[in-house]
């Protein structure tokens, strides 16, 4: 037996009032509505009446905080995966606008298909689609959720719809705490859903930790 769905989910707002992008760096919490919006979802999943039995996150603080209200509603425990972290970006520690104005920088945006100011997006695939299909083979039955990050999701459904993987960041569909629901169908892993549970309370949301 394997697992019948498995659920990426995004983390909620971070505090970050001064908008770094702070990709991998340390200390970066949820803010109060970022803990709202990880409670929304995981009440979003719960109200489906669907089996979570299984519960992994990123290693980062926002990711293991947004997992804590499934393991509270879900009563399961949180294991970590680094596959399902966020990507190296050369920007990291920066604030955007403030680091595009300096010319040592843009050597980084030569080759935004790579892109070449982070890790490779087909690197990013290739790491969660491992993490995706690995979970769902060692889970005996039950629906899994991932805790992870919005690009690292995003690149999952590009590649498993089709969609080119280099994309103007503005334009995903990922917003904070969503949730991608993917099936494992014909010997292929399909996107049969996304919701975004948190839509209704992120209207003032800061959403600038990554690119």
């Amino acid at each position: 037996m394997v697992a019948s769905q498995i659920h990426l989910v995004r983390h909620g707002e971070v505090h970050n009032p001064l908008r770094v992008l702070y990709g991998r760096l340390p200390g970066y919490r949820l803010s109060e509505l970022g803990q709202k919006m990880a409670a929304a979802a995981a009440d979003d999943l719960k109200n489906r009446g669907r089996e979570v039995t299984r519960l992994v996150a990123s290693p980062l603080q926002r990711a293991q905080e947004s997992a804590a209200p499934f393991a509270e509603r879900f009563r399961l425990p949180v294991e970590t995966d680094e596959r399902i972290i966020e990507p190296t970006n050369h920007f990291e520690g920066t604030v955007m606008r403030l680091a595009l104005r300096n010319p040592g920088n843009w050597f980084a945006l030569r080759n935004p298909r790579k892109p070449s100011w982070g890790e490779p997006y087909v690197s990013i695939v290739a790491r969660m689609l491992d993490a995706v299909r690995d979970t769902w083979e060692t889970t005996p039955s039950g629906d899994v959720v991932l805790v992870s990050h919005q690009l690292p999701i995003w690149m999952v459904h590009s590649a498993l719809t089709g969609t080119p993987l280099p994309h103007d960041p503005r334009q995903r569909r990922c917003g904070l705490s969503s949730i991608t629901t993917l099936e494992h169908r014909d010997g292929v892993f399909v996107e049969v859903g996304y919701s975004d549970p948190a839509g209704a309370i992120a209207a003032d949301a800061t959403d600038v930790g990554a690119v």
